[in-house]
Parts: C-alpha cells; sequence; structure tokens
C-alpha cells in the first residue's frame, strides 16, 4: 500500500527560490473518529489511549463519535477525509466485515484506508437482563426453543453479531431476534432497560454493569475464562467445546497520509501500550493490548477479511 508524500515550496520574488521545510507532525489538533456511539469498545479505547497521547504528542487528540450502519459511517466519514495526517479512524472488527456483509459498504478497505496500529482486543460477551429468567447459557438456549427471546448488539456485521448468529442458528440451532444498535454502549443499556433480554457485545462496555448487578454475564468467548470477570464461564464451557472468538479495536488513517504520521502515531501508541499503568487499566475493562506495526496489522487485517467473509456465508447474515 503506498503512502504519499507531501512537499511545500515557495519561491521568492526578489530572493532565490527558498525550500521550506514540512512542519513536523502533528502541528495542530488531531481528530479521532470513532465509528459507534458512546460507551462502546472502540469508543472506551479510544477515550483510554487519547488522554496519554495528547501528552505524548503535544497537541489535543479530540475524540469524536460518528455511529451507524455498524460502524460504516465513522469509517466513510475518514475514508473520505482529508489526507493530512490529522484525521484518524477508531473502529473495531466491524471494518473487516461490513464488505462482506453489504453490497456497497461505501470504502474499499485496501485503498481506502492506512492501518495505523492494532491498539487491543476482547473477548466478545453474553449477558442477560437480571428479570428474563436466565442464569446460564443452557438456559438461555432451552427458552429460546420455547419462547421468544432478544438479543442486542453494536450493530449488524459486528463481531458480536456475528458471534451470536453462528452460535444460536449454527450450532444451537434456535432462533433469536438480532435487533441492533449504534454501538455497544446503547445495546448494554437496553439490556439493563429489559428492551432486550440479551446483549451480545464485547467485554468492555459491559463488565461494569455485570459487577454492579445490573447484568449477568453468562459466557465470555475467549479460550479461558477472564481475568475482570473470572467467575464468568466461557461459550466451550458452557456446551460448546472449541468455541472461541475476539473483538478487536484498530486504528487507521485516509489513503495518502504522510508516512511520518502513521510512523508516528504508531510508535507513540506502542509506547503507551507498552506501560504498566496502560495494561492494568485495559486488563480491568477486559482488553488485552496488541500494538505492532503498520505493516503487522495489514496483514491481519487482510486475514480478517477471509475469516469473516466465510463466517458471513456460513451464518447468512445480513446488513439491516
Amino acid at each position: 500500500m503506498k503512502l504519499s508524500h507531501g512537499f511545500a515550496f515557495f519561491a521568492g520574488v526578489l530572493l532565490a527560490p527558498v525550500v521550506l521545510a514540512q512542519a513536523a507532525w502533528p502541528n495542530k489538533p488531531v481528530r479521532v473518529v470513532v465509528a459507534f456511539a458512546p460507551g462502546g469498545i472502540a469508543d472506551v479505547a479510544a477515550r483510554l489511549i487519547s488522554v496519554k497521547l495528547t501528552e505524548a504528542l503535544g497537541q489535543p487528540v479530540v475524540v469524536e463519535n460518528r455511529a451507524g450502519g455498524g460502524g460504516n459511517v465513522g469509517t466513510v466519514a475518514v475514508a473520505r477525509a482529508t489526507p493530512d495526517g490529522y484525521t484518524v479512524l477508531a473502529t473495531t472488527t466491524s471494518v473487516a466485515v461490513n464488505p462482506s456483509l453489504s453490497r456497497d459498504a461505501g470504502y474499499n478497505l485496501e485503498k481506502d484506508l492506512i492501518p495505523v496500529i492494532n491498539m487491543a482486543s476482547s473477548p466478545n460477551l453474553f449477558a442477560v437482563f437480571p428479570g428474563a429468567g436466565i442464569a446460564n447459557m443452557k438456559q438461555l438456549i432451552e427458552k429460546a426453543r420455547s419462547g421468544k427471546l432478544n438479543y442486542g448488539t453494536a450493530g449488524a456485521g459486528t463481531t458480536p453479531h456475528l458471534s451470536a448468529e453462528y452460535l444460536f442458528k449454527n450450532l444451537a440451532k434456535v432462533n433469536i431476534t438480532h435487533v441492533p444498535y449504534k454501538g455497544a454502549g446503547p445495546a448494554v443499556t437496553a439490556a439493563v432497560a429489559g428492551e432486550v433480554e440479551i446483549a451480545s457485545v464485547a467485554m468492555p462496555p459491559a463488565v461494569s454493569q455485570i459487577k454492579g448487578g445490573r447484568l449477568i454475564g453468562l459466557a465470555v468467548t475467549s479460550n479461558k475464562r477472564v481475568a475482570a470477570l473470572p467467575e464468568v464461564p466461557t461459550v466451550a464451557e458452557s456446551g460448546f467445546p472449541g468455541f472461541e472468538d475476539y473483538t478487536w479495536v484498530g486504528f487507521f488513517m485516509p489513503a495518502g497520509s504522510p508516512p511520518e504520521a502513521v510512523n508516528r502515531l504508531n510508535a507513540e501508541m506502542n509506547k503507551l501500550l507498552a506501560m504498566q499503568d496502560m495494561k492494568d487499566r485495559l486488563a480491568a475493562l477486559g482488553f488485552e493490548p496488541v500494538g505492532g506495526s503498520p505493516a503487522e496489522f495489514g496483514r491481519y487485517v487482510s486475514a480478517e477479511v477471509l475469516k469473516w467473509a466465510k463466517v458471513v456465508r456460513e451464518t447468512g447474515a445480513k446488513s439491516e
């Protein structure tokens, strides 16, 4: 993927032409567009890192939510933004899912966006409204066979959506109605209020609600229990051996953004992710830091596109 270089020059009228050096990035505020509503996994991660990035870069890092379309609205906005290094996308695995899920996602992942860094990953989580009368995954499946249930997610095309579709339809052979929201925050809020019986979301937005007793954690999709919620079993422990799934939060810039901006942001985020206090804060929310180079993230995203295209085909999932 080719990154374009920007050059500025000025020719004096009375003096010989003078080449002006490009100002070091960043020399003004950096805008991070979160492709989901406040309170979701991408929003939590972006706001957590933005405070320390502001200190590291010496310029304000401002977070803006552009929710809708399972992440498509914010993604398209960044893909069409001026590629000057001052607009950054914070999104989830959905950016690799939506091109398969939708006939026209509005962006070409390979041509329109530059991978910057895979910040962190989190298992997905199934949680229920306490008044639903469901205490574990076995009871959930039994209740789904005898009555109508709804589950909320951060939107069509998010990995919690596909995780749920695969688990419910392909493995458990039950029909549970999907209710898409504009982010995991609203989906969790809906489950707490009893609007939907089940929330299928990445862990961070739901951890405090489970610890506070406002939701019951049924199962996590990791291959082992998570330190943030050690009492919650895995899906594999709950009768579905081998089931494992994660949602990641990644940062991108518009194609054509200056390489120095991409590389500097990547370097600073890698430094921050290596700090113990950042690791501790991420772990408490159910995140695991990832990091790495832009090239490594690019290869990972390409593999994710293929992986989730297969899941979309197998589940028959559609954008809503």
